[in-house]
């Protein structure tokens, strides 16, 4: 997997040198390159911005050095489309994080101050895409999420192959609970269906907190989700549990 980064701030792409997508970079299952637009400016003080038409706050990113930038780096990797990073694109999700992985690489803009010229968005970006409903400085942040989420699916950079299969929302549901040593930990104690050793009825609990975790904190992934007979069985034994203890309590 090919990264290519659009970024007036490069060295913050420092922290990919470490965990999840350090160790890719190190194993060379992704390579990760940077642009700096401010490489492409013609004026001694490496202008990138300018006060935005109509009047207001801020400024915004001029097109002629991100265009310069855009077309060297898609000499580079004709095969990437370009990605800008904008509270205005579609939600980026797991089920986006799997496409992505499955590309030759993918090129990402992120932007800075107001945002970028409408008219480059038109002419040279392929997609548009937000990690949540709130705003950030940059785009490098939002960057650095999606190589995070796309790396750990490429095959061969998780330590265990089910890792990732594993994770939450891989499945449409939220994560079962995870516990590790010691057994009892100030008078908690991990359920005994862990420590059984009977991998069926682990694998069933692990199922069943995992549809209970969601319907109680992301019930809109149920709706999403179509359960099967099992599945909805397991949901509704969860849901009795739980309404049980929350009347005695």
């Amino acid at each position: 997997m090919r990264f290519d980064v659009i970024s007036l701030f490069p060295e913050m792409f420092k922290a990919a040198e470490h965990g999840v997508t350090g160790k890719a970079l190190q194993g060379k299952q992704a390579s990760l390159h940077l642009w700096n637009p401010r490489d492409y400016t013609k004026d001694n003080h490496r202008t990138v911005d300018d006060r935005p038409y109509g009047g207001g706050p801020g400024m915004v990113m001029k097109v002629d050095p991100l265009k310069a930038v855009l077309q060297q780096a898609r000499q580079a990797a004709p095969d990437s489309r370009v990605i800008y990073l904008t509270p205005q694109g579609q939600r980026f999700d797991q089920k986006a994080a799997r496409e992505m992985a499955k590309r030759s690489g993918i090129m990402l803009l992120a932007g800075r101050y107001e945002g970028i010229d409408e008219r480059l968005i038109d002419c040279c970006v392929d997609e548009e895409w937000s990690i949540g409903d709130y705003v950030l400085s940059g785009g490098e942040l939002a960057a650095m999420v999606i190589m995070d989420a796309v790396t750990r699916l490429l095959p061969g950079v998780l330590g265990h192959a089910e890792s990732a299969e594993q994770d939450s929302y891989m499945n449409g549901l939220l994560d079962f609970p995870q516990y590790t040593r010691p057994d009892d930990l100030d008078g908690r104690s991990v359920p005994e269906v862990l420590l059984s050793g009977d991998h069926a009825a682990i694998e069933r609990w692990r199922l069943q907190q995992a549809l209970g975790r969601t319907w109680l904190r992301r019930p809109d992934l149920l709706e999403q989700r179509e359960l099967s007979a099992e599945e909805q069985r397991l949901l509704e034994e969860f849901i009795r549990t739980h309404q049980g203890a929350s009347a005695s309590s």
